[in-house]
């Protein structure tokens, strides 16, 4: 069997629904099953409405559920009709009307909390898998549609939660049955805890999904359709020379996911790995071009490709009783586990720690803490740039290449992965796109079509 995932850019509109489903229609005898993201920009709406909603902002919230509201219901009329259409109106505005109710709760208590932003965004899977359900069923599909809240479980990390894989592969296993000629939607990104409350696995989660359905029924392959053709050298909205690569390790994939690729998500990769399931990445308006495959043999070695993410913050934390100590980055690392915020790179001296995280939901609590046990600051704005690829940093030419391209640039940290599978150092934001622009410039000039 196979399950292919469509992000937001895929079924973004009608047009691209349709597109889709017609990709998924050509593997009907392959048994498959569909997780989809909520179209287009409709999370990002979500998000605006939980945090405005929970200020008290009604209007604001009030305009922006009306534009989601206006795009699933037009939608609905340009894909469907008869009674398809009206089931599906019906059931689109019985989730927007739960939706509205929510969203009056947060005005009135002025609410904003990770696990109601939980609640707010599931809605657009919700929304987008519903189309997509009347719409194969206009199509004469046998199709199937399954809440991803009854299969996919996890604890209660709101926000960000972390899989509950035993009570999730049985429901999986029991409640999912692919067979040949008929197609099972469901829902990427959403979950529950086991009493039922809705969570979701961080944003771009769907491709989490994919991997989690796919590893726990013994898929063959797990393709991920976004709006490129493939993995490539690097993100080509920044980079227009950027190329596709072939193949990928992966832990190749992992690196690059977890340090700011946008194609996959950084937790995609594990369940595949653990199965042995090969993933490929293809482009859903270019559904010919082979995409990239991630296996798990090494595919060479040298930099594969450049990643970054933006918006990040540097935590320093300075203090003599770490001379020698025991046990001192011990407790710096508690205090992030208490708030369950994740740490991208560490950077030690003898009596000084950097750290840099991407979630600062809980930063001034952390930082409050940290001030007692050392002098803490605080640099916001930056930016994490890795190359990756096997055996990167052990090259002395990679290093010699990259401290000579990047001689003007404000080098914060740099980090050697404890693999040789990265080479990661931090630049202000508002050097980034001068940064990457300037490696790939010297690791990729050549073509690359054949690597």
């Amino acid at each position: 069997m196979i399950v292919l995932k469509f992000g937001g850019s895929s079924v973004k509109n009608s047009n691209m629904i349709k597109r889709s489903l017609e990709i998924v229609k050509g593997v009907l005898d392959r048994e498959p099953v569909m997780v989809s993201s909520a179209m287009g920009s409709v999370t990002d709406k979500l998000q605006e409405i939980a945090y405005t909603a929970g200020k008290g902002n009604s209007e604001t919230a009030e305009n922006i559920f009306n534009s989601i509201t206006n795009l699933h219901l037009t939608a609905a009329e340009e894909l469907l009709q008869g009674e398809n259409l009206s089931h599906c109106r019906d059931s689109l505005l019985a989730i927007l009307k739960e939706l509205g109710s929510i969203i009056k709760g947060l005005v009135l208590l002025r609410e904003w909390t990770p696990r109601s932003n939980d609640a707010v965004l599931s809605f657009g899977e919700r929304l987008s898998t519903t189309l997509l359900y009347y719409r194969a069923l206009d199509e004469g599909v046998n199709a199937e549609y399954i809440d991803a809240r009854e299969i996919v479980k996890t604890d209660d990390s709101f926000s960000s939660a972390r899989l509950l894989e035993k009570e999730s592969y049985g429901k999986i296993k029991k409640t999912v049955r692919p067979s040949k000629g008929r197609l099972i939607i469901t829902q990427g990104f959403i979950a529950s805890t086991l009493n039922g409350i809705t969570t979701t696995l961080g944003r771009g989660g769907s491709d989490y999904t994919a991997t989690i359905v796919g590893a726990a029924l013994g898929a063959d392959e797990v393709q991920i359709w976004t709006d490129v053709n493939g993995i490539m050298t690097c993100d080509p909205r920044l980079v227009n020379k950027a190329k596709t690569l072939k193949e990928i390790s992966y832990k190749e994939a992992q690196e690059l996911a977890y340090f700011g690729a946008r194609v996959i998500h950084p937790a995609t990769i594990q369940p595949a790995i653990e199965k042995n399931i090969p993933v490929v990445v293809k482009n859903t308006q270019n559904p010919k071009a082979a995409g990239t495959r991630i296996i798990s043999s090494e595919t060479g070695k040298g930099v594969k490709a450049i990643a970054f993410k933006k918006g990040i913050t540097v935590i320093n934390v300075i203090s003599s009783r770490m001379l020698l100590a025991f046990g001192f980055l011990k407790k710096i690392f508690e205090i992030f586990e208490k708030y369950k915020t994740s740490v991208d790179l560490i950077s030690t001296s003898e009596v000084s720690v950097s750290i840099t995280v991407d979630n600062t939901f809980s930063i001034k609590n952390i930082t409050e803490e940290l001030s007692l046990i050392g002098s803490v600051s605080v640099e916001e704005k930056n930016t994490i740039v890795s190359l990756v690829g096997l055996g990167v940093w052990k090259r002395p030419e990679t290093l010699s290449l990259v401290f000579n391209a990047l001689k003007t640039i404000p080098i914060r940290m740099v980090s050697l992965g404890s693999s040789d599978i990265n080479l990661s150092f931090v630049v202000p934001d508002k050097r980034a796109d001068e940064t990457v622009l300037l490696l790939h410039n010297v690791f990729f000039s050549e073509d690359l079509e054949n690597k």
